[in-house]
This record gives C-alpha cells, sequence and structure tokens, in this order.
C-alpha cells in the first residue's frame, strides 16, 4: 500500500515545482495579464481570454518539461 502512496508523490511533486515555474515566470514576464490602457500609439490589440488560456497553458507544458529534464523540441531527456 505503502508503494501505490509514494508512486504519485515523484509526479505530482513535479507538477507543483512546474506550477510555481509557472507563476514565476508568467509574473515576470506578464503572460496572461491584460494589457493596461495607455494614451496614443498601441502595438496590437487586447488578446482574447481564449489566448491568455493558450498562452499559460502552452508555458506550464514548457515547465513541466524542463522541470522533468526534457528537451522542448523532441521531449527527450538530456
Amino acid at each position: 500500500m505503502d508503494g501505490w502512496n509514494n508512486a504519485g508523490l515523484g509526479a505530482r511533486r513535479n507538477e507543483d515545482i512546474a506550477l510555481d515555474l509557472l507563476k514565476f515566470v508568467a509574473a515576470t514576464a506578464g503572460v496572461g495579464k491584460p494589457a493596461s490602457p495607455s494614451t496614443g500609439f498601441t502595438g496590437t490589440a487586447a488578446p482574447k481570454p481564449e489566448e491568455h488560456v493558450t498562452q499559460l497553458l502552452e508555458l506550464y507544458s514548457r515547465c513541466l518539461k524542463a522541470v522533468e529534464g526534457k528537451t522542448p523540441e523532441t521531449g527527450v531527456t538530456g
């Protein structure tokens, strides 16, 4: 029974670390935040909520691969 309880801890730990990494990167880079209104010229229109979700999911996937030690292009451990 202990084997089953410990088996999920490693995977969950990687997911937790990846989630913490996602939070850090998203807060630092401003991913998922709506653009603040400003006067003058603007580069692009504000992204839709669906685009924010897609960006965050892609970032989480990249963070999880980084935590697991896999390269993003191939998924091979390195």
